[in-house]
C-alpha cells in the first residue's frame, strides 16, 4: 500500500481545490464554446442566405427579361421610324404607300403589345428587387445578432482562460511542493476517475458523497496513518483528518 505522511495527504484537499476550479472553468468553456444560440443562429443564416441568393437570381433573371423586351420594343420603333419616314417623303407607288400604312399600323399594334409586356416585366423587377432588399436585411440583421453575440462569447472565454491561466499556475507551485510520490498516486487518480482527493468526514466519503458502510469503515480504522486509501465508489483518495469517523 503507498504510503505518505498525513499531513502530506492533507494538502490534497488544497491541490483538489484548485483541480475543482480549473474543471469548473472546462466545463464553462465547453459551454461557452457550444452555445446554442450560435447554432441557432448559424442556421437561421443558412436559411436566410439560400432565400437572398434566389431572390438574387430572380433579380437577375428579371433584368435580362427586361434588356430583352427594350430591345424588342426599340427594334420595332426603328422600323417604325424608317418606315414613316418613306411614307412622309410621298416616293413610291401609291398602292405601296397604301401597304406602308398598313405596316405601320400593325407595328404601333405590335410596339404597344411589347410596351406593355416591358412594363409589366419592369413592375416585376421592381417588386423582386424589394423582396431582395428586405431578405437582404434579414441577413444583415442575423449576422449583426452573431457577431455581438460571438463578441460577447469571445470575450466570456478569453476571461476563463485568464482565470484559468492563473490557477494553473497556482497549481504548478502548489504541487511542486508535495510529496512526489504521493503527487503520483494522486495525478494517477485524478486523470482514472475525475476526482483526485477527498475528505472522508464522519465516515461519509466526500467523492461519493456516500457513507462507508461498517467494513468498508473497518478497513479505513485499521490502516496505518501514513497508508493512502480510497474511495471504495469513486476511487479517490479519502483524507483522513481528526474528525473523520
Amino acid at each position: 500500500m503507498a504510503k505518505a505522511a498525513p499531513a502530506e495527504q492533507l494538502k490534497l484537499l488544497g491541490l483538489q481545490g484548485l483541480d475543482a476550479k480549473l474543471k469548473s472553468l472546462a466545463n464553462r468553456r465547453r459551454a461557452l464554446e457550444t452555445d446554442p444560440r450560435i447554432k441557432d443562429l448559424e442556421a437561421a443564416l443558412s436559411v436566410a442566405n439560400g432565400e437572398l441568393g434566389a431572390a438574387k437570381v430572380a433579380v437577375h433573371d428579371a433584368e435580362a427579361e427586361l434588356r430583352r423586351a427594350e430591345a424588342d420594343v426599340e427594334q420595332v420603333a426603328s422600323r417604325i421610324q424608317r418606315d414613316e419616314a418613306r411614307l412622309n417623303s410621298g416616293t413610291g407607288l401609291s398602292k405601296d404607300l397604301v401597304a406602308l400604312q398598313k405596316d405601320i399600323a400593325s407595328l404601333n399594334k405590335r410596339r404597344s403589345d411589347l410596351e406593355d409586356i416591358e412594363l409589366e416585366v419592369m413592375e416585376r423587377l421592381d417588386s423582386l428587387r424589394a423582396t431582395q432588399a428586405r431578405q437582404q436585411g434579414i441577413v444583415d440583421d442575423i449576422q449583426g445578432s452573431f457577431g455581438t453575440i460571438r463578441a460577447e462569447l469571445d470575450a466570456e472565454l478569453a476571461a476563463v482562460e485568464a482565470e484559468a491561466g492563473g490557477l494553473r499556475a497556482q497549481r504548478s507551485e502548489f504541487a511542486a511542493g508535495l510529496d512526489a510520490g504521493l503527487l503520483a498516486v494522486y495525478e494517477k487518480t485524478l486523470a482514472r476517475r475525475g476526482v483526485g482527493a477527498a475528505r472522508l468526514f464522519h465516515g461519509t466519503s466526500e467523492a461519493s458523497g456516500m457513507k462507508l458502510s461498517p467494513g468498508d469503515l473497518a478497513e479505513v480504522k485499521a490502516a496505518a496513518a501514513d497508508d493512502i486509501v480510497f474511495c471504495p465508489d469513486s476511487g479517490a483518495i479519502l483524507v483522513r483528518s481528526e474528525e473523520w469517523a
